[in-house]
């Protein structure tokens, strides 16, 4: 007899109140799981996780008022920002972003700047740097010394 989650028996295929054995090819029925009932082990993986982001732009000089005016909107606009710092030729953006996994943070980071070019004055600059980690490794880095530098007040800021 098999032992289901939790060590309780559970019947086999084939033994009295277990599943009917299957031919082969034979398609198996799918069960669902009360409302309520806990996964026994990892989290599962499609729940919404924060990750921190670090943009960095960079292109050819613009005015900084226009490029602060522009940082601005934009923070604004999106109140997600922690901070961004600028200077008249690069910009850095940094950022909680929640997240499926990495790979559905660092596509809306990626898309960031380009879709709010328009819409919040952005100069034409390119991404030139992008970093995506998770929580508990921020917290890591920063409680051992090493992280990025504690954000400065929220906001927009010169480097």
């Amino acid at each position: 007899m098999a032992r289901a989650a939790g060590g309780s028996p559970a019947p086999a295929a084939g033994e009295a109140g277990g599943p009917a054995p299957r031919a082969a090819g034979e398609e198996r029925a799918l069960t669902s799981v009360a409302a309520g009932d806990r996964y026994q082990g990892e989290e599962p993986r499609d729940l919404p996780r924060l990750w921190h982001v670090t943009l960095s732009v960079s292109g050819e000089e613009a005015p900084l008022k226009e490029v602060r005016r522009a940082l601005e909107q934009l923070a604004h606009d999106h109140p997600f920002f922690l901070t961004s710092r600028y200077a008249n030729d690069h910009a850095e953006i940094r950022y909680w972003e929640e997240a499926r996994d990495l790979h559905d943070a660092a596509a809306v980071a990626l898309r960031l700047w380009g879709e709010h070019r328009q819409t919040a004055g952005l100069p034409p600059w390119e991404i030139v740097g992008l970093e995506v980690i998770d929580r508990q490794t921020y917290h890591q880095r920063i409680a051992e010394g090493y992280g990025p530098p504690p954000a400065s007040p929220v906001g927009v800021h010169p480097f």
